[in-house]
């Protein structure tokens, strides 16, 4: 009743204003010219305007609902987009250009469909953390959308796409929030929400709601948005705003019952459970005190998620080894690393073998059904001390797991049986197998060692930090060249032209006795990137960069790569990622 009151209360006060508009449109039928407007008008309305928001000041405010902010929220939209004398351009991002020296104009001259392929064989690789830190700076400067073959919406859909890919949730939560563009990216925002509520963190999963302040279009967000209102002990807000979006067509009985039972408007806990969406199955677990749901094959792997992190999933020490059918889940699980290694394995010490099988298990697996066999080859490696036999018997397993499509079942058990065999003591036959499953990744080496012989190496490379005013760079530089010329064995490297080119790229001058000590090969720069720079497509050039980089760290380039990579960025003059790139292949670390 409220709600009715309340929107009747505004159909009233519509109808006034329709009758007051048209009763001065009558009165006024002079046409106006609105770009000759006469400005003491103007001062003098805005004047009376000022006054009576002043005298209006000691009288009481009335209360204002939520569908009344929903309403000026709309209405200042509208204003905005039917403006005669300006036009709304919603800049999104998160980085200021200017500190990455960019413009916000970067992709303004990029043809879409060009951009459309580049970002589609991105999308195909597994970008290495470099190239994945350029990327995330192109793509979340703050900057206009291409104007060329491509329109707004396919800019945010591969905006989304990316950050779905990269997965860093701490840039989704900030550029979501920041730019309170829920709406816009309906796909990421919902990525984003399923994420923490898959791993049963409630609060992390509403953060996004709680600090949004625009309406919500999205059905699905929508229902996320009133569930967290709730969660959040905001039930009278949330139960205006779904009287209201029930009064423009809103109907899903599944979450309305669920919602009553949460609200306690019933006490029926309805037992229903809908695998619809992640939000519903929670809301099926959150409203039955007795719930138990058992998964399948093709259950939602974020709702096996949920049961991992609920600890809803089947006890171990309940399964009876003859249920095959929860075993294969089980292992799939673990594959999915939602449930513990360890206990797979512990499950299958509980297979009982007889001694033939167990002292020829590299055979007899093969008249067992696919569980028993790895079960039985489990058993025989706790059991085996020859090293060629075990490690021949680890392999088999690993294929075993990978030919059912459960590769990463037997991940961190495998590894802890290599590491504890001596490196020395590895047949030639399995040094590839037991170096492939062993080897950590490297570790990022830090410590600069400075050479006094080599450019490239020598303290110089410090002016690529700020560290060199101009006039002692250089003076130093041409003392370094100097001694060079006079070195008859010195040989000049592709990094030590990239360093110089870089030096020179930012008017440090050198000395005409030391230009020709080195040439350079302008044929090194790909085509098709010459181009974009001549063309002034930066975001398109700087993409093209990123795609060469692709699954390489910039260390493991090679010198003809970095070369046009770091001439490309001097032509642009994008010198502060530039020189992040210089600083990370120049020096030598150890």
């Amino acid at each position: 009743m409220k709600i009715l009151k309340l929107l009747n209360n505004i159909y009233l006060s519509i109808i006034l204003i329709i009758f007051f508009i048209a009763f001065n449109v009558k009165a006024e039928d002079e046409p106006i010219d609105i770009w000759n407007i006469d400005k003491d008008k103007i001062e003098e309305t805005q004047l009376n305007t000022d006054q009576n928001s002043l005298e209006n000041n000691n009288t009481e405010l009335p209360k204002t609902s939520i569908f009344d902010l929903q309403l000026e929220n709309q209405t200042e939209s509208v204003q905005v987009s039917t403006s005669l004398n300006s036009q709304e351009i919603k800049i999104i991002g998160l980085y200021d250009p200017e500190d990455y020296d960019l413009k916000i104009d970067l992709w303004s001259n990029s043809n879409g469909d060009q951009l459309k392929y580049l970002f589609s064989n991105i999308n195909k690789m597994q970008l290495s953390k470099d190239a994945s830190e350029l990327m995330n700076i192109l793509l979340l400067t703050n900057s206009y959308n291409p104007e060329i073959n491509m329109t707004e919406d396919e800019f945010l859909k591969i905006r989304s796409n990316w950050l779905i890919k990269n997965k860093d949730r701490e840039l989704i939560e900030e550029y979501l929030i920041k730019n309170q563009i829920l709406n816009l990216h309906p796909k990421l925002s919902r990525y984003f929400a399923d994420q923490y509520l898959s791993e049963a963190n409630i609060e992390k999963a509403c953060e996004i709601f709680l600090e949004n302040s625009e309406i919500i279009d999205d059905e699905y967000l929508f229902k996320f948005n009133l569930y967290c209102l709730i969660n959040s002990g905001k039930t009278e807000e949330a139960q205006l705003i779904l009287d209201l979006k029930k009064e423009l067509g809103f109907n899903d009985e599944y979450f309305e019952k669920k919602l009553n039972y949460l609200l306690g408007y019933s006490q029926d806990p309805e037992l229903t459970i809908s695998e619809t969406s992640l939000l519903d199955f929670h809301l099926a677990h959150r409203t039955n005190p007795d719930f138990a749901f058992e998964p399948k094959k093709n259950t939602n792997p974020q709702i096996w998620k949920y049961l991992s992190a609920a600890n809803l999933l089947y006890n171990i020490e309940e399964i009876d080894i003859v249920e095959e059918e929860k075993i294969s889940l089980i292992e799939q699980a673990t594959h999915d690393k939602n449930y513990l290694e360890k206990d797979l394995f512990s499950l299958y010490k509980r297979f009982q073998f007889n001694i033939n099988q167990l002292l020829n298990a590299s055979e007899s697996y093969k008249s067992l059904s696919n569980i028993e066999a790895r079960a039985l080859v489990y058993q025989r490696i706790l059991l085996e001390s020859d090293i060629d036999k075990k490690l021949g018997l680890i392999k088999l397993l690993k294929n075993l797991f990978i030919k059912e499509g459960y590769a990463n079942a037997f991940d961190t058990e495998l590894k802890e049986f290599l590491v504890n065999i001596n490196p020395d003591d590895v047949p030639s036959n399995f040094t590839t197998f037991y170096s492939d499953y062993t080897k950590e990744k490297s570790k990022e080496l830090s410590d600069i060692k400075f050479s006094k012989d080599i450019l490239h190496q020598s303290r110089l490379i410090n002016y690529f930090n700020g560290d060199f005013a101009k006039s002692k760079i250089e003076k130093d530089l041409n003392n370094f060249l100097k001694k060079i010329k006079k070195d008859k064995k010195y040989s000049f490297s592709k990094k030590d032209i990239i360093f110089l080119e870089s030096i020179k790229s930012d008017g440090i001058k050198i000395s005409k006795k030391y230009q020709n000590l080195y040439e350079i090969n302008n044929d090194e720069m790909p085509t098709d990137i010459q181009v974009m720079i001549n063309n002034n497509e930066v975001g398109s050039a700087v993409l093209r960069i990123v795609e060469v980089i692709g699954q390489d760290d910039l260390e493991a380039l090679d010198q003809d790569t970095l070369y046009f990579i770091i001439s490309a960025l001097n032509q642009l003059n994008i010198d502060y990622i530039r020189n992040k790139i210089l600083l990370k292949v120049l020096p030598l670390k150890v």
